[in-house]
């Protein structure tokens, strides 16, 4: 018996998923080669041959133009356009990959068009070598009639497919997760990048760090996402597809009883009570959330409704009915709405207008919020429109000083005044807040807890920013390290300096695994946000766990050890998972 190939990568999203491979690739201009059903070749060459024909009518719209602006000898570039858009050769060539490789139109066009380009490279006369240019121009025009001509989505990959790629931006996640696709396998990616968080929200499996895999994978074959040990298994035996049949069905047992302690406290057998919420990214996971237990949201992500709906921007109107059914879902629960974290490897192109060349370190966050005011406005209309609704708490991200928090309190009174003149009823009173996910945020955490109702503590980039690592990049994984003394130095210092001034909460990946748990205690968090699914684990480690020595352990572990591995082998020892 053999597992057939095996791919060894990182787990970052839990599960296991058997189905059927489907490989996407990606092309320059974000062309995604998206394998088509056998049942649906014949609408997908229709779908091509519609394209050649609204492609053909605008160049000759726009040749008739030219020539009627700047006469015939100009007007006849466009003529040979149309004569390469419907040559036999290239229309064949990209039915024939269309039916024989079973792949969308989009890529069909640009293999066949990449193909064709290097025929005419190798050709020595020059007049005929930039025929290439033209046919460059041709399927630049065709791959825009394509996309708007009922674009072969994502959202319409089949539910028992595993997904092979080298790599899925947050948004092709999301439609990918909502359609209910067993399983992500990518090439690259890192244990916090965004689209592992939409991963984890929507409980699909995750592996990712696979190499160079899709190359060496076909479309369709049996294959096993063991995303709890970072495997792809593709072409396994029988056998061993019946073994994980097996284990799917005891993983879906213990889900149903995971419920079962919902209603009991997370409290210390030293009578701590600690606070349990949960992050979310999508409305659909309230009900996960209650299903659990949690005491209310912690952090909404509110940027996933500006990526969903990219490239267009979300209305005040979309904004207000999705935060007035999270508070109705939730009440008389809070809800803490993060305004959008934009910027970063998040871009709302609308937004920035341009690209960036260290956009971690650029105009995101707050700062970009507070530099497109009329588009944060719509948001904060919404927010305070929605918040007689429920309990709503709202919290800024990326806060690096005090001169942020003040022009952010300033835009607060501004919308209010202005919904007061238009009749809007609202709360006046509603909590603000601030995330630590800065270094300099920590180290003037007190500061901003005095000015400020609550703050939380974002660990995913206050590792990264800590440590100078980026969590999405794979070269580096190595190197985020939750526990490295100097992120549990940082811990333990922002909540003696915030002390009893505001509410302090943590709501980073760390919250999610109970490994750490003891960490976050002994270091005084006493409220803990975590992905919904998290939180029965979670509050049976607390259980079982005594705060004061979680104390005396970290203060023990800060003072003698400097490296996350002596941290590591001190907590498996002093207090390993039961």
């Amino acid at each position: 018996m053999t597992d057939g190939r095996s791919h060894q990568g990182r787990v970052v999203s839990d599960g296991l998923a058997i189905g059927r491979t489907a490989v996407l690739k990606r092309r320059e201009g974000e062309i995604l080669r998206i394998p088509v059903d056998p049942e649906a070749v014949d609408d997908e060459i229709e779908r091509f041959r519609v394209a050649i024909a609204t492609t053909s009518a605008e160049i000759g719209k726009t040749r008739d133009r030219v020539e009627e602006l700047v006469g015939a000898d100009l007007a006849g570039i466009f003529a040979a356009h149309d004569l390469i858009l419907n040559d036999r050769l290239f229309v064949d060539e990209v039915v024939r990959r269309i039916r024989d490789e079973l792949v969308n139109a989009e890529w069909a066009v640009h293999e066949t068009s990449a193909g064709l380009e290097e025929q005419f490279a190798r050709i020595e006369t020059e007049h005929l070598r930039e025929r290439g240019e033209d046919l460059r121009d041709v399927t630049r025009y065709l791959m825009r009639s394509l996309q708007g001509i009922s674009h072969h989505e994502l959202s319409e990959m089949s539910r028992d497919r595993i997904v092979v790629a080298d790599e899925l931006t947050p948004s092709e996640a999301l439609r990918l997760g909502r359609r209910g696709v067993a399983g992500l396998a990518l090439e690259a990616g890192g244990p916090n990048s965004h689209t592992t968080i939409v991963a984890r929200a929507l409980k699909v499996p995750l592996v990712v760090g696979l190499g160079a895999v899709s190359d060496r994978i076909g479309d369709g074959e049996v294959a096993i996402l063991d995303a709890r040990q970072g495997l792809l298994l593709v072409d396994p035996d029988p056998e061993v597809v019946e073994r994980y049949r097996r284990e799917l069905e005891d993983r879906s047992h213990r889900e149903s009883e995971r419920s079962a302690s919902r209603a009991l406290p997370a409290r210390t057998i030293d009578d701590v009570l600690i606070g349990l919420h949960a992050n979310i990214e999508f409305p659909e996971e309230l009900e996960d959330a209650l299903r659990y237990g949690a005491e209310g949201i912690g952090l909404y992500r509110s940027e996933f409704l500006y990526i969903e709906r990219s490239p267009e921007l979300p209305g005040e109107e979309e904004h207000f009915e999705l935060f007035r059914q999270m508070l109705v879902t939730m009440a008389p629960r809070q809800v803490v709405v993060r305004t959008f974290d934009l910027g970063g490897k998040k871009l709302a192109r609308q937004i920035l207008e341009r690209d960036e060349e260290n956009p971690s370190l650029g105009l995101r966050g707050i700062r970009l919020t507070l530099s497109r005011s009329d588009i944060f406005r719509v948001q904060l209309r919404a927010l305070y429109r929605a918040s007689v609704h429920g309990r709503l708490a709202i919290m800024i991200p990326m806060v690096s000083g005090m001169q942020e928090v003040w022009l952010f309190q300033a835009l607060c009174q501004d919308v209010m005044a202005e919904l007061r003149r238009e009749g809007h009823d609202f709360d006046p009173q509603v909590p603000l807040g601030a995330m630590i996910e800065i270094p300099s945020a920590a180290l003037i955490s007190g500061h901003l807890a005095r000015e400020l109702d609550f703050l939380s503590i974002g660990t995913n980039d206050l590792i990264q920013y800590t440590l100078a690592v980026d969590r999405s990049n794979d070269r580096v994984a190595g190197l985020y390290q939750p526990t490295h003394p100097a992120i549990l130095e940082l811990l333990s210092m922002v909540t003696q300096r915030v002390g009893d001034s505001a509410r302090l909460s943590l709501c980073g990946e760390m919250a999610s695994n109970p490994f750490w748990t003891p960490l976050l205690i002994g270091a005084g968090i006493r409220e803990l946000s975590m992905s919904p699914g998290a939180i029965p684990e979670v509050k049976q480690r607390i259980r079982h766990l005594d705060a004061r020595f979680c104390r005396e352990t970290l203060e023990a572990m800060c003072k003698n050890f400097c490296t996350s591995i002596e941290v590591d082998e001190e907590l498996r020892r002093v207090l390993p998972l039961e």
